[in-house]
């Protein structure tokens, strides 16, 4: 299998450039993790507990949570839907234990078409990033995140884990250029 990392664009829509590094960002967590075998995405490098499966999952859930649950308003898709959320609220972390580079891999794919679904039918509805999602994260907080606020998150999100995918890969197996 092949994962193609696309370059950031230097021109572009506000649309256009956000989801630019979100994709680029998407496949440097993947690669990162390829060609590893399950024993070494259960890695960490201490004194953190992070490992590369774990950030796999994590990711396909905060993709199902912010762009289907808030943004398109859908109820959690599986395993989120069933996920023991009360007994270990680091599910998606944990639970990814075991599991392949090819499982994790799917299932991060899998979100990741969803969420460009979710947020393509959202723009089509209404192009406008000031927009509220449709679901209040926490109003009691200061309101609803926005459409822009959702897609600068995922960068945010994916831009810092792929800070520690990289040292996490390095502890494994010293590459440095994936």
């Amino acid at each position: 299998m092949t994962i193609e990392r696309p370059s950031p664009s230097y021109s572009d829509t506000e649309v256009g450039m956000l989801r630019s590094y979100l994709d680029h960002f998407r496949a440097t967590i993947r690669l990162q993790a390829s060609g590893l075998t399950a024993a070494q995405l259960d890695q960490t490098l201490p004194p953190s507990d992070l490992t590369l499966g774990g950030m796999l999952k994590h990711l396909a859930y905060v993709e199902d949570y912010w762009f289907s649950y808030n943004l398109g308003a859908h109820e959690p898709s599986p395993p989120w839907d069933t996920a023991p959320w009360d007994d270990d609220a680091d599910w998606d972390w944990h639970s990814a234990a075991g599991a392949d580079f090819d499982e994790l891999d799917a299932l991060l794919v899998a979100a990741i078409a969803h969420s460009d679904a979710c947020l393509d039918a959202a723009l089509a509805a209404d192009p406008d990033l000031g927009r509220p999602v449709a679901r209040p994260r926490d109003p009691a907080k200061g309101g609803t995140a926005t459409v822009r606020w959702v897609l600068v998150h995922m960068v945010e999100e994916y831009a810092r884990h792929a800070g520690h995918a990289d040292l996490i890969r390095q502890s494994i197996d010293g590459a440095t250029d994936v």
